[in-house]
């Protein structure tokens, strides 16, 4: 099947990882029947722990652990977003931090940056539904997602003993894992790291702090959609800001227009689950395209069990703040960027 594919998209994805994929959606399909059913939203943090955990791949040799890493760290970023949901002060500074670990782990290479950024998917979702849901306490929602993150982890480890594979595999040097991290960060110049660092903070602190001055519903479409236009690498240039700024626009516009003609969980739940299956298994190395992939997913997954689809400009408000945000950021950083080029050209004339 995947040499029927073009050789640029299939350059841009791994080879198909179907057990990973169905892992993926036996473990997001479990809670979400049961909130189907019950009507209970513990069911959907548990649903977002599941679909977070099942990014790690559990036949690589470093998959469990990964796994685990990611649950246990993703279920403090949504407790820790939820927690600081109602004070803008905390979302400030809290965002600002989660945007600063975002650029350092970057520096790391895609794989490192792809670990940021799921979690500052699940700070901005746990910030986000904070106000939608019937639960107070920010504890609970980390137990939950940690849940569903365990019931991954029981799948994982039933795959691996199909595989005749150990069910813990050796751990490797951690001394040797820090050479590997310095030798890439060396990779990206100074001057450059700390543009798109500011880049990052800048942009995700204050959607965080819009959403949490404003108490905007649904503010996991305005953090997200700011944190699409985050490159992996800082690009100047007005092309790539607003290339990044539309594929946003058009990816959430697309989203509600499909939540809006279905206004039903039940069928929401049912077209979420294959895709979810679809893209775990052909999962994109390329930076770009996995943030496009893990961003939709976690939408359509946070507002799989919502009711209310038929208010769509709450949606589309946050996404046109997010992009416009994002924008003003960039342009801001594209102006510096040019203030110190001409400082430094100056410089190197004038000696």
């Amino acid at each position: 099947m995947q040499s029927l594919l073009p050789r640029r998209f299939v350059s841009y994805t791994r080879p198909f990882t179907w057990g990973s994929a169905m892992i993926a959606a036996m473990g997001c399909a479990l809670p979400l029947l049961l909130g189907l059913v019950s009507g209970h939203p513990g069911f959907l943090w548990a649903a977002a722990g599941a679909f977070h955990a099942a990014q790690a791949k559990p036949l690589h040799r470093f998959g469990m652990l990964r796994l685990l890493l990611l649950t246990g760290l993703g279920a403090c970023s949504v407790g820790l977003g939820f927690w600081a949901a109602s004070d803008p002060l905390s979302s400030l500074l809290l965002f600002a931090a989660y945007g600063l670990l975002l650029a350092w782990l970057q520096r790391f290479g895609a794989e490192a940056g792809k670990l940021g950024l799921g979690l500052a998917l699940c700070l901005a979702l746990g910030q986000g539904q904070q106000a939608l849901g019937n639960l107070n306490n920010a504890s609970a929602v980390a137990m939950l997602f940690v849940l569903g993150g365990l019931w991954v982890a029981l799948l994982a480890f039933a795959l691996r003993g199909l595989h005749g594979l150990r069910t813990w595999p050796h751990m490797p040097r951690l001394l040797s894992l820090i050479k590997v991290l310095h030798r890439q960060a060396r990779r990206q110049a100074g001057q450059q790291w700390r543009l798109q660092a500011l880049s990052c903070t800048l942009t995700f602190s204050l959607a965080g702090l819009l959403v949490s001055l404003a108490h905007l519903p649904h503010g996991y479409w305005l953090t997200m959609t700011a944190l699409t236009t985050l490159r992996l690498k800082w690009k100047s240039g007005l092309r790539h800001i607003l290339c990044a700024s539309l594929a946003s626009l058009g990816a959430a516009g697309l989203l509600i227009l499909l939540g809006y003609s279905l206004q039903s969980p039940a069928l929401m739940v049912a077209i979420l689950l294959p895709l979810i299956a679809l893209s775990r298994a052909i999962q994109a190395s390329h930076y770009g395209l996995f943030m496009l992939q893990t961003v939709v997913s976690f939408v359509l997954l946070a507002d799989s069990l919502s009711l209310d689809w038929h208010l769509v400009q709450g949606r589309l408000l946050n996404v046109l703040y997010g992009v416009l945000l994002a924008m003003l950021v960039a342009l801001l950083v594209q102006g510096l960027q040019n203030y110190l080029r001409k400082r430094q050209t100056a410089g190197l004339s004038a000696s």
